[in-house]
């Protein structure tokens, strides 16, 4: 049964606290995500007990949950209305909560196609480092003039405020899926899913590790149907477990040694870097297995117009591009002036 808490009152106080001591808070809520990058510094704010969904409307493609609601009951609350979240936000070893969800703004394999967390959000309820309550946005797309706060939330860790409440938009689930395997090089699978991705061809997912390429298609089972008998390969059986595990990182890729997570424009060359590679997001997620220093992966990177960051260990932090750092310092300012959330999570450069 779904869990329903409104705790914050109680998360108000405690950030009030904080930040009348000038005392250092670091935002926890089902904690599946706490490897990703170097440990935040100060007392826990523990958001988990705060959960529950506030406003669902299954006909207008609006959900709106407590930052701290698990990630499996709004799973299941979407699953009954034939609706999921598009982003389909990574769980790892726990159950994730919407909050982290979106503090990391991390997709699972359907990103190119179904969009980014950003994309899903429409508004926020968040504590500044004032201890003010805060809104932005709203359940629509595009309620109000001017620049779109909310979507700032996305990938921040969590560093410009505790997020108290979430609205995203969702979407119908697809009505048929099927999943195609290619026994074929890495090269060759890059070059046919390039040109796939330039067809109307209703592909949702790619990935291609060792020798073999899966291409995930959704939609009606008729058009689904055709897709398969036009591109070809072999019917992938268990499909379901097999995007699950890359979503969540649960393959035998992510199993050990150092692993950097890379961007790149979906038909860029692959860098010249050593190592085990698997590619997603129809090329432009490529996941590296190597012990080449980051420094070297990262510049390879840059000069294809990509970058990397390091995904597993990940103690190290990634250094921000000089003209966002810019603009992110301007917003910590204006959100939490003494520093108070999240210190240490992303860099140094705030004399963290």
């Amino acid at each position: 049964m779904p869990r329903d808490r409104d705790d914050s009152q109680r998360l108000i106080e405690a950030v009030a606290s904080a930040v009348g001591a000038e005392r250092a808070l670091w935002i926890c809520g089902r904690g599946s995500k706490t490897f990703l990058g170097p440990a935040a510094v100060g007392d826990m704010l523990n958001v988990s007990d705060h959960c529950g969904i506030i406003d669902y409307h299954p006909d207008e493609l609006v959900l709106t949950a407590r930052s701290g609601t698990p990630l499996t009951d709004l799973r299941r609350t979407l699953a009954a209305h034939q609706q999921m979240m598009a982003f389909d936000p990574p769980m790892f070893a726990g159950e994730g909560s919407l909050g982290g969800a979106v503090a990391t703004g991390l997709s699972g394999p359907g990103r190119p196609w179904y969009g980014a967390v950003r994309d899903a959000v429409l508004g926020v309820t968040l504590i500044n480092g004032r201890a003010q309550p805060l809104k932005f946005g709203g359940q629509v797309m595009k309620n109000v003039a001017g620049y779109d706060v909310s979507r700032l939330m996305a990938g921040a860790f969590g560093t410009l405020g505790a997020l108290l409440d979430v609205s995203i938009k969702v979407m119908p689930r697809p009505l048929f899926e099927a999943t195609r395997v290619f026994a074929i090089d890495r090269d060759t699978a890059h070059t046919m899913v390039v040109a796939w991705a330039r067809s109307p061809l209703p592909m949702t997912a790619t990935c291609h590790f060792g020798d073999a390429l899966h291409v995930r298609l959704s939609g009606t089972e008729k058009g689904v149907r055709a897709a398969a008998a036009q591109i070809g390969g072999d019917e992938f059986p268990h499909a379901a477990e097999f995007w699950d595990s890359l979503r969540d990182q649960t393959h035998p890729f992510f199993g050990g040694g150092r692993c950097y997570r890379t961007v790149l424009p979906p038909a860029a060359a692959y860098p010249a870097c050593e190592g085990e590679w698997l590619t997603e997001w129809g090329g432009a997620q490529r996941w590296l297995r190597s012990s080449t220093p980051r420094g070297e992966v990262d510049a390879a990177l840059r000069r294809l117009g990509g970058h990397a960051t390091e995904s597993r260990p990940s103690a190290e932090r990634q250094p921000l591009d000089k003209g966002v750092l810019k603009y992110y310092l301007r917003l910590k300012d204006a959100f939490d002036p003494k520093a108070i959330f999240n210190r240490g999570r992303l860099f140094d450069e705030i004399g963290q």
